[in-house]
């Protein structure tokens, strides 16, 4: 078992005082993808195309780190609004400085006012929410009657070998049978659907696969080590941070030698959800006609 009583996934202090008090762990995340994911994918392009835009949308992007979205959105609502939110006051500060709207929020108590925006962006931040219900709630309520919601996040499945190496692992160093906390359990694109849907009356899923190809040891490693804050606390007390990451890089050093790559399967996507906007903008307008 996992020597923290805590889920360090959700847990305020870790989140914002040393996974995302600043972008340094997340910018090597996203590096990361993009150096080494095949195929080539432009991933947060590819979220904020999902929907249709008109131009002049008031948009709302919760966990929204260092803006990373910002760009893309203003380009396509360039008469809108755009409004980022964090849980984490070093992130919000970081959107300042690139020039935009911030404010330092907890998704599970909005500071708006009922039906403000037309989008609401929760771009891979609701696992990290303790209570994922009343954050729906409160993005359904800020949201226009037409308006749509963004949700991006990860497959329940995603990256098994890396899942693998971890418990193998502790395993090796005298702890089997360790499990670990998945970081997105809370909202995965298996479960995120239904619990969308509770406050949506239309919903759809949109997967993207893909997966990492390491043909070196550090840049796996430097992906694993941004992750720190939210793995450490899970392993067994007897074995620090140090001690499981020499027998990771024993482990890879080794698959990587053998295959000449590490390969990792990948499994993220978008979830969307309306009321009467978007994609069953058409869909919900007969139905209603039809009552």
């Amino acid at each position: 078992m996992a020597v923290s009583e805590i889920n360090p996934n959700t847990d305020r202090r870790i989140l914002t005082q040393d996974a995302y008090a600043t972008d340094a762990h997340l910018a090597v995340r996203m590096r990361t993808h993009e150096l080494y994911s095949f195929p080539k994918i432009d991933y947060p392009r590819w979220v904020v195309d999902i929907i249709n835009w008109r131009g002049d949308e008031w948009v709302l992007d919760v966990g929204a780190g260092p803006g990373t979205y910002r760009e893309l959105v203003q380009q396509r609502a360039p008469s809108g609004l755009y409004v980022a939110g964090d849980l984490s006051l070093g992130m919000a500060r970081r959107v300042c400085e690139a020039g935009a709207c911030a404010v330092n929020l907890d998704v599970q108590h909005l500071p708006f006012a009922d039906a403000t925006f037309d989008v609401a962006m929760a771009n891979h931040m609701l696992y990290h929410v303790p209570d994922v219900t009343q954050a729906l709630s409160e993005l359904r309520r800020v949201l226009k009657p037409d308006g749509v919601l963004i949700a991006a996040t990860n497959s329940a499945s995603t990256m098994p070998e890396l899942d693998t190496l971890a418990r193998r692992a502790c395993t090796l160093l005298g702890y089997p049978r360790q499990e670990f906390i998945p970081d997105h359990q809370n909202f995965t694109l298996e479960n995120g659907p239904a619990q969308v849907a509770r406050f949506f009356r239309a919903v759809a899923r949109y997967d993207l696969p893909s997966a990492f190809h390491f043909p070196e040891v550090e840049p796996v490693l430097d992906y694993i080590n941004s992750m720190k804050a939210m793995r450490a606390p899970q392993l067994p007390a007897g074995i620090s941070w140090d001690e499981f990451m020499h027998v990771m890089e024993k482990q890879i050093a080794r698959l990587i030698h053998h295959y000449g790559e590490l390969q990792v399967q990948k499994l993220a996507g978008v979830i969307v959800g309306t009321n009467g906007g978007g994609f069953a903008r058409e869909y919900l307008h007969l139905l209603d006609a039809g009552r």
